[in-house]
């Protein structure tokens, strides 16, 4: 397989942003990652927007369901062993990536770029309100309407993660735990497809992961 992704078990205005290094990426990869979104957290299981640091990183786990998930996801391993877990200083993310760090004895590491999309206004509401969001994504990658996190931003953030592990390490599969929009927003923009289309796929399920880079 061309380099690329792997089927989950589970600029120009609205075209990803991309520095020298992150092209030079796409055509040779270093590394392979692991994109994971968390487990079921407790924030799914009440319907609600939690993307501010102020309210995620210290409450709303994994749910019961989410800590069942992990709990088969690492008995039932079926991918590329890692060699380091990084992850959203969030709590479901924290607590997520705390599951494959111990079946595989891994201390992992927290990166905050790899955070919740910020949905402004929108925090504490229901989870009702993320269709609004994403039509008006699919219409410009800038806007911030509602005090919500534009794409390109979002896309940047997450891209430099990459850029960075990139030209630090060779060899290595990186689990990179992180979150829905932010995993689809990244995926979207290494295909080279513009941002405002990264709703078009098929949405991450909890506790998925999609295989990407050297090798794939």
């Amino acid at each position: 397989m061309a380099l690329g992704q792997t089927q989950q078990t589970s600029p120009v205005s609205g075209q990803s942003p991309m520095t020298t290094e992150q092209r030079n990426i796409k055509k040779h990869w270093r590394n392979r990652y692991l994109f994971m979104r968390h487990g079921h957290s407790q924030a799914n299981q009440q319907r609600v927007i939690v993307s501010s640091p102020g309210r995620g990183v210290e409450n709303f786990g994994l749910s019961e369901h989410g800590e069942q998930q992990l709990a088969q996801l690492v008995a039932d391993w079926q991918w590329p062993v890692p060699t380091r877990v990084v992850h959203s200083d969030f709590l479901r993310t924290t607590q997520t990536a705390a599951h494959v760090a111990a079946r595989f004895e891994l201390v992992p590491s927290v990166d905050t770029r790899l955070r919740e999309r910020n949905f402004g206004e929108l925090e504490g509401l229901g989870d009702e309100h993320y269709p609004s969001v994403w039509a008006l994504d699919a219409e410009d990658a800038e806007h911030q309407h509602h005090g919500v996190e534009a794409l390109s931003r979002v896309a940047s953030r997450m891209q430099a993660v990459i850029g960075d592990w990139e030209q630090q390490v060779s060899g290595e599969v990186i689990l990179l735990v992180s979150h829905g929009d932010p995993l689809q927003i990244l995926l979207t923009a290494l295909a080279g497809k513009p941002l405002t289309s990264h709703r078009e796929q098929t949405p991450l399920a909890p506790a998925s992961i999609t295989l990407y880079g050297h090798g794939v």
